[in-house]
């Protein structure tokens, strides 16, 4: 019957708008359930970084910085993540606009604005397979075009050392308090690389398996 429906007459604007609210809503959870796993991550990351510098081992302060630069991508995560909230927000509003535009003057146009804010949360791997429900549910609406790649661009992966560095610096200073002016500065990972014994790899190695455990 609902297809016969389809055939024959248009959609009807009102469960349209159910749709699209729904499909908002259940894009929102899954931002917020990826949210909250990070914070859970960053207070376990910032333990280890702590329970790590306090280590008599000889590669501590190599795990340290390792365990800092783990710290800084899983805050830029969580900004991006914020950042996309921001923006599903403002996509929920202009679709209700849309809409009420669309009772009171009987028709709907495709909005520029709109189309830049879904093609950008598509393309967010935390959101890909629920924001492709909610696009196409969206341009059958006539709110949006058609979308087009769904992959982020080399180039947004893509982290400044430097940055990065300077980034952590500020995190090792911000958990570890007072306790590098007495310890002396970190090396980096490049000055200790040389210096690092068989033993020492095979503990950041563990390190990394212990990283990789608490983000699955």
């Amino acid at each position: 019957m609902e297809s016969l429906k389809a055939i024959f007459w248009k959609p009807d604007p009102a469960v349209q708008l159910r749709k699209c609210n729904a499909l908002l809503r259940k894009n929102a959870r899954e931002l917020d359930r990826h949210m909250q796993s990070l914070r859970l991550l960053e207070t376990k990351t910032k333990k280890m970084i702590l329970d790590t510098s306090n280590s008599k081992s000889n590669s501590s302060a190599q795990q340290t910085r390792i365990l800092a630069r783990e710290l800084v991508r899983i805050r830029r995560q969580s900004s991006r993540l914020a950042t996309s909230k921001a923006q599903l927000q403002s996509v929920g509003m202009q679709v209700n606009e849309a809409f009420s535009v669309r009772k009171i003057e009987g028709s709907i146009k495709a909005s520029t604005s709109v189309m830049k804010d879904v093609n950008s949360l598509v393309r967010l791997p935390e959101l890909t397979g629920t924001m492709r429900e909610l696009s196409m549910e969206l341009v059958r609406a006539g709110i949006i075009e058609e979308m087009i790649a769904d992959s982020l661009p080399d180039d947004a992966l893509e982290e400044d050392d430097e940055e990065v560095e300077t980034e952590v610096g500020k995190i090792l200073g911000e958990i570890m308090g007072g306790k590098l002016a007495q310890t002396g500065t970190v090396p980096s990972q490049l000055e200790k690389e040389e210096e690092v014994e068989e033993g020492s790899e095979m503990a950041l190695e563990d390190m990394r398996e212990r990283l990789e455990a608490l983000k699955s």
